[in-house]
């Protein structure tokens, strides 16, 4: 039974392999392999919910990404954990104008359709964040972080792609490139 949907914002390909460096060096330590076992692509979540028909969500994504004029520039500055039970280790972008103006326009988008954003991806809430790892045994926190820290931040490429997901395992229902019309 699926646990939700995530509207996802995924990264060129370089990008994704310095998350995937740090997916596979903490799996390799045995600290978490969750993310890959799922079927995870690294991303940023924009938006999530247990329930949505994602038809509606098509036609909204589908324009966002292509009132999209380019690909947006991001980089991944900063390792963080949120303060719950959920011991989750992610990589936070620099919160530039371009990004944030983008999720934006996706929750008013969104807003618009009747459908409910919720207080996590509230644009004055939402914290950016492209997760590396979850359900890190408290005991191994540390080591974690110390195994992100080899990383050498930051990083930096673009967005390219947005996308509707159904969790968990994760399965893509649609995407598209932004900027561009014709995918679907």
């Amino acid at each position: 039974m699926s646990e939700g949907f995530a509207v996802e914002l995924y990264f060129d390909t370089a990008l994704e392999n310095q998350v995937l460096k740090a997916w596979n060096a903490l799996a390799r330590r045995q600290i978490s392999t969750q993310l890959i076992e799922i079927g995870s692509r690294p991303h940023i979540t924009l938006f999530s919910t247990p329930f949505v028909d994602p038809l509606k969500l098509q036609t909204i994504i589908k324009t966002i990404a292509s009132k999209t004029q380019e690909h947006l520039p991001l980089t991944l500055s900063t390792i963080g954990s949120f303060p719950n039970d959920g011991n989750l280790l992610f990589l936070s972008p620099t919160p530039s104008f371009a990004l944030l103006q983008f999720h934006t326009q996706l929750c008013e988008a969104l807003r618009r359709d009747g459908v409910d954003v919720g207080r996590d991806y509230m644009t004055d809430l939402w914290v950016p964040h492209c997760a590396v790892a979850q359900d890190v045994p408290r005991n191994r926190m540390a080591e974690a972080f110390c195994i992100l820290r080899d990383l050498k931040l930051p990083v930096s490429g673009h967005a390219t792609d947005i996308g509707l997901v159904e969790f968990s395992p994760v399965r893509e229902i649609f995407s598209f490139t932004l900027g561009n019309v014709a995918d679907g």
